[in-house]
Parts: C-alpha cells; structure tokens; sequence
C-alpha cells in the first residue's frame, strides 16, 4: 500500500493546487495514510481537513508511483488519484499546513517533487 495519497481534480484546463506553508512549494492536494485506512478513505480525509467545502465526485486511482525521484533521490510512495468532478469553495481548513488553494495551469509555478512528476505525466509539455 502507497504512504500517501494524492488528488488531480482539473476545471477547465487548469488544476487544484495547494501550497505548502513551511516552504511555499506547491502540490496536488493528499497527504499521509493513518493506521489502516485505504489509500481513497486517505485521500477524503485529507482533502476534509485541508479543503473542507471542496465536494469531490468519484475518484479513480490513477497510478500508484513508487520509485526514485531523479530529481531529488527522494522515494516517491504515492496513490494518485483523479477525479472526475470537484467544485465548491477552496476554503483552507489546515492553516499550519497550507496557506493558499487556487486553480490554475500547472507550468511555470515551484512545485514539490512528487506535484513535478505527476505534473509531467500527466500534462506533458507540448513542443
């Protein structure tokens, strides 16, 4: 089972993004898995407590990512998940955590390592 659990929501060829207080990085929205939970039952209780009024349609895995970054050498062990639906109010539950939600076009913008490999998979540059 993946460590962390990951959301792709898309509105009108941008995607939700959350940035991270501690280093201003942005990423997809997710988080940790707590004792026994699964990796979708993570990722809602994640996204209850860092966008509680962000409603959700259903959720479909992705990919499970489990290497080496290159980048970074650190270890990716993430469920990604892609949602079909998302809309509501993006209302910062955990202010500790992240300090901004918004929608927008995933280039040109300092994402965590994880955020820049799904970024590149699934919205890869067009030359």
């Amino acid at each position: 089972m993946a460590k962390s659990s990951k959301l792709v929501a898309t509105k009108r060829g941008r995607v939700l993004l959350v940035r991270r207080r501690r280093d201003r990085l942005w990423m997809f929205p997710g988080g940790r898995r707590r004792g026994r939970e699964t990796e979708k039952d993570c990722l809602r209780r994640e996204i209850r407590e860092e966008l509680p009024k962000l409603k959700l349609g259903r959720l479909k895995l992705w990919k499970e990512v489990k290497s080496k970054n290159p980048r970074s050498g650190r270890k990716m062990n993430d469920a990604i998940f892609i949602a079909n639906k998302a809309s509501g109010h993006l209302a910062i539950g955990d202010k500790k955590e992240i300090d901004k939600a918004t929608w927008r076009k995933p280039r040109g913008i300092r994402l965590t390592p994880t955020s820049r490999y799904i970024r590149d998979k699934l919205f890869p540059k067009r030359g």
